[in-house]
């Protein structure tokens, strides 16, 4: 006899959890929340669960801490409520960034959390656009990492945008990640010189690549305080570049950096996912945020099914780009 499949969404970026069941024809499943006084997270599954395969779909995003033990507290609840599988589908994984030692004595949260995570019982995890691929090492279980480039590319496909455009890295670090992002969209591509770019932006030697009279992409998988962003707008619109949208998978937005973004005349668009809650004083009439739910809802209807997850990581509009 298979296993039916449930849908849980936590407090953090509900939206998005409803959306995903909203694809799958589905409603989410029941489960009670609760914060006590001292702060102390509660949670009860409201329904049987006996024998499914369940999937909680929640970032670790917003107060961080307080979504990594909501989804810790009900992994637990599930797992001592005789599930057959546990999935978490993590939007965005927070801690990611912390994946190496870059000083003595620094730990590695991202593979603490990674086997916090195992240990609690998780027997896969579906994550869009991890900091650094090698997050997907971290785990000893399944880990299903998608990719959003897809769906940032179609945003350009679909409204014309792809004359004369230059792909941008704001760092070297993210140079791979801007020159695929470029061959999704057959366009050139280059690095800022952040060193350069910080002190004399209207420098030539500020960009590796030529921006001139060109559209210009900034591609990141993450904006948090936003100042790279826009340092690399201001170098790009000093160098002759026409127009800048800034893309990324997930919109962070660390205090109020959405609104300092879309009050910054160098930057003319602001493309993200839906991967984490955008507050409303983060939106503006700048901001287009696009949706992850149809990539979601696809991903876990095929774990369920045990169908491979090959054509989620191709692109409809130039599918000879290998990501």
């Amino acid at each position: 006899m298979s296993s039916e499949l449930k849908l849980f969404g936590l407090s953090v970026n509900h939206a998005l959890a409803k959306k995903v069941a909203d694809e799958l024809h589905m409603s989410l499943g029941q489960i009670d929340q609760a914060s006590f006084a001292d702060g102390e997270i509660y949670e009860r599954i409201l329904e049987s669960v006996r024998g499914d395969d369940v999937f909680i779909i929640a970032p670790i995003a917003a107060e961080a801490n307080d979504a990594f033990m909501e989804i810790m507290i009900a992994v637990d609840a599930l797992r001592r409520s005789s599930v057959d599988t546990i999935n978490v589908v993590i939007p965005y994984f927070g801690y990611g960034r912390q994946d190496r030692k870059a000083k003595s004595r620094e730990p590695i949260t991202a593979k603490l959390v990674a086997s916090l995570l195992e240990m609690n019982g998780v027997d896969r995890v579906v994550a869009v656009d991890f900091h650094a691929d090698q997050l997907q090492g971290f785990f000893n279980n399944p880990v299903d990492h998608l990719l959003a480039a897809p769906l940032l590319s179609d945003y350009f496909f679909e409204r014309k945008l792809t004359e004369n455009l230059v792909v941008v890295s704001p760092d070297h670090t993210g140079a791979g990640r801007a020159r695929k992002f470029a061959d999704l969209l057959e366009s050139p591509w280059g690095v800022i010189n952040d060193s350069v770019a910080s002190v004399m932006p209207e420098s030539p030697d500020a960009i590796v690549g030529e921006v001139t009279g060109r559209r210009a992409i900034i591609i990141d998988d993450i904006i948090d305080s936003g100042r790279r962003m826009q340092m690399t707008a201001k170098a790009l619109k000093a160098n002759g570049a026409t127009e800048v949208f800034a893309v990324s998978t997930h919109a962070v937005f660390s205090k109020d950096a959405g609104r300092v973004l879309a009050n910054d005349a160098n930057i003319d668009h602001i493309v993200v996912t839906d991967t984490v809650p955008i507050a409303p004083e983060n939106q503006s009439s700048k901001l287009t945020v696009l949706s992850v739910a149809p990539l979601l809802a696809e991903a876990i209807k095929r774990i369920h099914q045990n169908e491979p997850l090959d054509e989620l990581l191709k692109s409809h509009n130039n599918p000879t780009v290998k990501l």
